[in-house]
């Protein structure tokens, strides 16, 4: 593929069909990200920050809304099942969509198995009968049955999933609202005590914002999907845009608005990391039964974030084959227009990981986790560097397809650059996220030198054909 070529010859027909409705998209794109992360993992970033979490939150929220608007230009302008594995192909050539697609592959099929485990553990705890490996299988039975269906049954349940979390967000913060302004019964105005008091705003200093930053930045992936599905809505070009255009604002509202919440209510210096803040807030405010209903949330959270790796993962690969990048033979279409078999190797993969973290959690599926830990980071670079090519290539050659635009273009797209630079900087530095960053480089090198490998097999191998058909001629 010449790196010259149009865009618009490169936005070819997508094979699959377009099951997925606006709201499936849009709603996609506001629970895409609202996750165990946000529910349970923000403990820990309370207790680095202090009432600075805020500002981290701000920060990470931004880096990820930039992220979003270059990626959501380039889905806008080019539709493609496999996304920014595509837009990497057409910007910077067949290694960097080899590399990026397959690193974006094993993520999604690693996380699978934390949340496969995190939903079995909760639904352990509910019915001890059942043993948590029964719950792991019941679960990947179940969405690999719903995404072997048509596309729109994967867009139903992610709406539902996606509108029951969004729903316990608002209420949550129409609550923790009115507990702070003393509208609740038996509760008093709480006044800015809890933001001022136990060391001030930012307790730690900058340095604890920072390291806020690596504790929540990574609670924002999932985002991409909303990208990757929209190549099967009914409009991808409008449809995509219009569900970056609502997500990204809503979601910074969602995550800072409810960190606000709970640092206003509550000191930060009872936060626990690993336990559930939401949950501590709820039950400060007396609504019974507050750990129970959140158990639900996250369960609902964890399911929901299962269902669409498996869906992410499964588009991925089949776009990868699409691309001569995965064998063939994924390319198998069912009559209702479902990758089957990229769904059955992206489940197979799942399982396997699955069994990992059940057998060997501390150790073998460890290091798999820490494999891709920073992965996001590197998936988020090639889109901006992506963006950064295939921009001007879109306004000369077809500028009527820029219908959502990166705002500050060029200027933000190298500014969220640096900031990834960066914090992929502040990782190294950290002992906690040191092993990730490692792991991730290793990884991501390994995933580059198979690209090469197979780009030089390609030269080699043109070349012959090429010294072939020039003595057939002579």
């Amino acid at each position: 593929m010449r790196d010259d070529a149009p865009p618009t010859s490169l936005a070819e027909p997508e094979p699959l069909p377009h099951g997925l409705k606006q709201r499936h998209l849009t709603m996609l794109g506001l629970g895409g990200v609202i996750g165990a992360g946000l529910f349970v993992g923000s403990g820990a970033g309370i207790a680095v920050a202090g009432p600075g979490i805020v500002l981290s939150y701000l920060i990470a929220g931004a880096l990820a809304m930039l992220v979003m608007r270059m990626l959501g230009e380039m889905s806008a302008a080019m539709p493609a099942s496999g996304a920014f594995s595509v837009h990497a192909e057409r910007a910077l050539g067949r290694w960097a969509g080899f590399s990026v697609g397959w690193l974006y592959w094993f993520l999604l099929v690693v996380v699978l198995a934390v949340e496969a485990t995190g939903a079995a553990r909760i639904a352990h705890g509910w019915v001890p009968g059942v043993p948590q490996w029964g719950w792991v299988l019941l679960f990947m039975v179940v969405f690999t049955l719903a995404n072997l269906a048509a596309v729109k049954n994967f867009g139903e349940f992610e709406f539902w999933f996606a509108a029951l979390k969004v729903g316990a967000i608002v209420l949550f913060l129409v609550l923790g609202t009115l507990a702070i302004v003393g509208w609740l019964p038996d509760t008093d105005p709480v006044g800015l005590a809890n933001l001022t008091g136990q060391g001030g705003f930012l307790p730690n200093g900058w340095s604890g914002v920072v390291s806020g930053v690596l504790a929540v930045v990574f609670a924002f992936g999932g985002l991409e999907v909303v990208t990757i599905a929209a190549a099967e809505s009914e409009d991808p070009a409008r449809n995509v845009a219009r569900a970056v255009r609502s997500a990204v604002w809503r979601i910074l509202l969602f995550y800072v608005g409810s960190m606000l919440v709970i640092v206003t209510l509550l000191p930060w210096t009872s936060m626990v990391p690993g336990e559930s803040p939401y949950v501590a807030v709820l039950d400060a405010i007396g609504v019974p039964g507050a750990g129970q209903i959140m158990n639900v949330v996250v369960f609902v959270a964890l399911l929901s974030a299962l269902n669409a790796n498996l869906y992410g993962s499964s588009r991925m690969v089949f776009s990868l084959a699409e691309r001569g990048e995965a064998p063939r033979g994924l390319l198998k279409v069912s009559g209702g227009g479902v990758p089957r078999r990229a769904v059955l190797a992206s489940v197979a993969f799942g399982f396997v990981s699955v069994l990992l973290n059940l057998k060997w959690p501390d150790s073998v599926f460890l290091y798999m986790l820490n494999a891709v830990g920073a992965v996001l980071l590197f998936v988020w670079a090639l889109i901006a560097v992506s963006q950064l090519r295939l921009r001007p290539r879109i306004e000369r050659e077809a500028p009527e397809t820029l219908t959502l635009r990166m705002w500050g273009f060029p200027w933000l797209t190298w500014t969220a650059l640096a900031a990834m630079g960066a914090v992929l900087v502040l990782m190294l530095t950290d002992d906690g996220a040191r092993p990730q960053v490692l792991w991730s480089a290793g990884a991501t090198a390994a995933v580059l030198v198979v690209a090469w490998l197979r780009e030089a097999r390609a030269s080699r191998a043109a070349s012959g054909e090429d010294r072939t058909s020039t003595t057939k001629r002579n």
